[in-house]
């Protein structure tokens, strides 16, 4: 018996959907990559055949239009998303949409109530979550082997600084290190700790060279109970991605918290009294997790494990996170 499988559109030819996205939807057994659209006719056609992506179609609006196409991933950049998630929710589609959702909380908001009106889902792009290692790393702190949280560490930083027209170093477009990767972080302690931040304080190294954009941002999120998560990222510094949960017990280590392909990237360590030890994880691919999970709740109605409301909180904390760093304040969220 054949498996029905989702008929996905990807509005633009950006990095991350042809070398993540895209690759990840070929390898889902209940999702395809059927159609794909660029404002140059070229650049669709000649990436929908490197990709083998059936369809490709010169303008956004044309994808639209296909009566084919169930689900939208979004992976333009940052300024362009609210405006094309409201219009593929009101084409009737449901959407996969890159992170930071919005540049605002505000626009996340419109954007959830625009999905909301049209009856579709929105889901926001953090593929890392979908991976059943936080899964693990969950239950190992609610057994206790770390014992109470005392605060989380993480970073996620690269350096594409020499890239000077690349959309990350647009401040209008959305530019700037705490847009792009500080958000990997700040979820991450949302995740871990099951609740929101109360307070930020950011300091941020801003780039005239970049457009004025936050290249390299440190900062600390107060959760509450004397928890916090210190973290900092950047375009301008040399590649990491690490994640390091502390506990009057014990600590748990996830050297490549966001990033995985290689075997065995995706382990982690737990120290507990005393003894060290790996946790061997499924090496799986997290874009394909993602996309499963969206079109199981669009197929069998099972529920969304970070609901809209998620996404717009999310903005909410960067909001602050942008305000401290210019202002060099302290924050409440």
């Amino acid at each position: 018996m054949s498996v029905k499988k989702l008929k996905w559109g990807i509005l633009g030819c950006a990095g991350i959907a042809r070398r993540a996205v895209i690759p990840g939807l070929h390898l889902s057994e209940i999702n395809e990559a059927a159609a794909i659209a660029s404002r140059d006719a070229d650049k669709a056609k000649k990436t929908a055949e490197e990709l083998q992506i059936p369809v490709s179609y010169s303008s956004y609006e044309a994808l639209l239009e296909d009566d084919s196409i169930d689900v939208v991933y979004i992976p333009l950049p940052n300024h362009l998303h609210k405006e094309w998630t409201i219009r593929a929710a009101e084409a009737g589609k449901h959407i996969l949409c890159e992170k930071p959702l919005a540049l605002t909380e505000k626009e996340a908001a419109e954007m959830a109530e625009a999905c909301a009106k049209a009856g579709v889902l929105l889901s926001e792009a953090f593929m890392y979550r979908y991976h059943p290692r936080y899964d693990r790393i969950q239950e190992i702190i609610a057994a206790g082997e770390i014992g109470e949280i005392r605060g989380i560490r993480s970073a996620f930083t690269f350096n594409n600084a020499a890239n000077k027209g690349n959309v990350r170093y647009r401040k209008e477009w959305g530019g700037g290190s705490i847009y792009d990767v500080g958000c990997y972080p700040i979820t991450a302690a949302k995740l871990l700790l099951g609740k929101e931040p109360e307070a930020v304080t950011v300091q941020a190294l801003f780039s005239p060279e970049h457009d004025d954009v936050d290249m390299m941002a440190s900062g600390l999120l107060e959760f509450g109970g004397s928890v916090s998560l210190s973290f900092d990222c950047g375009m301008w510094a040399a590649f990491r991605n690490p994640l390091e949960v502390v506990g009057t017990d014990g600590i748990i280590e996830v050297p490549s918290a966001f990033v995985t392909g290689e075997p065995g990237s995706a382990n982690f360590f737990v120290t507990a009294r005393g003894e060290r030890r790996e946790v061997e994880v499924p090496n799986l691919n997290q874009y394909t997790l993602q996309a499963d999970h969206l079109a199981g709740a669009i197929l069998n109605g099972t529920p969304l494990k970070y609901e809209p409301s998620d996404a717009i909180s999310n903005m909410r904390i960067i909001d602050a996170c942008l305000k401290s760093a210019r202002e060099r304040s302290r924050v409440i969220i």
